[in-house]
């Protein structure tokens, strides 16, 4: 659900978020750019579904079981 919201801004800015951005395409860009500020990311969540993927999860073993390999023939 979108909600409008009124905002008050230098005239420069707006000028510049008129020529810059385009006039059809201020809310989005604000919105990408204030949304990692205000809504704070459910990790868990996250980790949770990537866990659950199988594919990722057989990629990334053969990813980790490659490069320790590669490791213990590094001198020190």
């Amino acid at each position: 659900m979108q909600k409008k919201l009124t905002i008050t801004v230098d005239e420069q800015v707006y000028l510049g978020l008129h020529s810059v951005v385009g006039r059809r395409n201020i809310s989005q860009f604000i919105n990408s750019l204030v949304r990692p500020h205000v809504l704070k990311p459910d990790l868990e969540a996250a980790y949770s579904r990537m866990a659950a993927d199988e594919s990722r999860e057989a990629e990334a073993l053969q990813w980790v079981e490659a490069t320790t390999g590669d490791v213990k023939d590094e001198t020190r």
